[in-house]
């Protein structure tokens, strides 16, 4: 519904909230020139929106009850089957919840959105469905996908699949423990600090974060346009780099998206890596949480490519350890602007609009309570940052983010890949009643410090299971030169080849 003229009570409250002086008569002036633009409201409320159509007959589905559903790693099942043949043909597909899909209820995480039913597929979803893929649902998602662990889901926490209340990363966390457990042999998850890479990490898979506008990001519910990405997360090398495959390239709306290269991922996979060069990234093992034993088993896995015939040397990128400060000003800000301030997409780009979740989104105002103490952090900062200082920071932040780029570029010419840690702890468990607030909340992020540098220079990043540590998988990451995913496939290919992570 359009909005209405305003009141002359309401004009002077709008006046005072501008900061403006105005007289009854220059109040009355501008209150009759708001009316005048709405008459255009008027008429864009009368016109259909211009959305795409969605194809492949569907049923809503179910939500699964916890019988069916002892990790909480899923919010709604269904059965949606694609074209009778493509790449995909044979292999289901979970989706992270907030990845739109027609007709099927979707939460993002938030009690605000529990049942918004999306009106258009998002575009992986119909790359998926193009390429013979079945959807079997909606995998649980962390509140607006803002933590790294799995416990600020509003239904409650993800439980990890190798050890019940423990952390299964975030915040793509249903969709790990899904793959992880078998129940679907794929799953699109979305990265904007490292939620592909972190559960993935955790669980024991492999999670790819393309390269930034590689994968559409059309019909997701966004965080910030410069750290979004969505990317494949698999059991198997060969089934990530196939789902990336069906995914990848320009769908003519997404602004994210400029001139991608996309190439044949699977013919990577020749199970041999020798005459590559992978550099040890040496700030990558020293971060405030590290873990001795993680570490251990990521230079573990060095040698073992060393004996694969990789050549391994050490490498160093001092400004690595201001990435995560780089990041926190872009991710508060941005965050802030997109999520808070723009209803859940923001605006000033040309994209497909959701305008009915925005529409839904917009009541959080209303709700603000029920957010996770992680959302209202990022709510409480980035308002008080605009006020204060206004956008700068964020617009230094993007100015840092370029010479880091070239930091991990200039790296890159020296050596074809760049080795490190996924995250520098294994799963820890959930946060108890006694846990401080502080406690509460490093339990949240203590995973983020290493993969959050590549949302923000948009390398190719990729979370290859490596051994276990107590009995808790431990990712090794692998990064790559823009649009090089393949060289990441055919180093982590081989090494999958090389024998049982498990038993590293």
């Amino acid at each position: 519904m359009a909005p209405k003229l305003p009141t002359q009570a309401q004009m002077r409250d709008l006046a005072a909230n501008c900061g403006l002086s105005l007289s009854d008569e220059e109040l009355e002036d501008y209150r009759k020139a708001i009316g005048d633009r709405i008459t255009s409201y008027e008429r864009l409320d009368g016109m259909a929106d211009d959305i795409p159509q969605s194809s492949y007959p569907r049923l809503q589905g179910y939500r699964p009850q916890a019988g069916e559903n002892p990790h909480n790693a899923w919010y709604w099942k269904t059965s949606i089957k694609g074209a009778p043949s493509g790449k995909l043909k044979g292999k289901t597909v979970s989706l992270k919840d907030n990845i739109m899909l027609a007709g099927v209820p979707m939460m993002n995480g938030f009690s605000v959105l529990d049942g918004y039913v999306p009106e258009f597929d998002a575009t992986v979803v119909t790359r998926i469905l193009d390429a013979g893929g079945e959807i079997a649902g909606k995998a649980h998602c962390e509140l607006l996908c803002m933590t790294g662990s799995s416990f600020t889901n509003s239904t409650g926490p993800v439980h990890n699949p190798w050890r019940q209340g423990y952390s299964a990363g975030g915040s793509s966390s249903g969709s790990a423990v899904t793959v992880a457990t078998g129940e679907v042999d794929m799953s699109v998850g979305c990265d904007q600090g490292g939620s592909i890479r972190m559960p993935s990490s955790f669980c024991g898979i492999y999670g790819m974060k393309p390269t930034h506008g590689l994968v559409p990001y059309t019909g997701i519910m966004p965080i910030e346009i410069q750290i979004d990405h969505a990317g494949p997360m698999t059991r198997t090398v060969e089934d990530n780099a196939l789902l990336l495959e069906v995914l990848a390239g320009d769908d003519g709306f997404d602004p994210r998206i400029k001139t991608p290269i996309v190439k044949d991922y699977t013919k990577a996979l020749t199970g041999e890596a020798r005459g590559l060069k992978i550099g040890i990234l040496k700030e990558g093992f020293e971060d405030r949480h590290a873990d001795p034993a993680v570490n251990e088993k990521v230079r573990a896995a060095a040698k073992r490519f060393e004996a694969l015939g990789v050549e391994v040397v050490e490498i160093s990128v001092p400004m690595h350890h201001d990435a995560g400060h780089i990041f926190q000003a872009i991710c508060t800000e941005g965050t802030y602007a997109t999520m808070f301030e723009g209803d859940g997409f923001g605006t000033s780009r040309s994209h497909l609009y959701a305008t009915s979740l925005m529409d839904r989104y917009r009541s959080w105002r209303m709700r603000a309570d029920e957010l996770s103490s992680h959302a209202k952090i990022g709510l409480l900062a980035g308002r008080y940052f605009k006020d204060q200082t206004g956008t700068r920071y964020y617009g230094k932040g993007m100015n840092l983010s370029r010479r880091l780029r070239a930091a991990y570029d200039a790296a890159l010419a020296k050596v074809d890949l760049l080795l490190m840690p996924t995250t520098a702890v294994t799963a820890k468990p959930f946060p108890t009643r006694d846990m401080s607030f502080d406690e509460v909340i490093t339990r949240g992020l203590e995973m983020v410090g290493i993969t959050c540098a590549f949302d923000i220079t948009h390398h190719p990043a990729m979370s290859v299971p490596c051994g276990l540590a107590d009995g808790l998988p431990v990712g090794m990451m692998l990064v790559g030169r823009h649009f090089d995913e393949d060289v990441i496939y055919r180093a982590a290919h081989a090494f999958e080849q090389s024998g049982d992570w498990k038993t590293f």
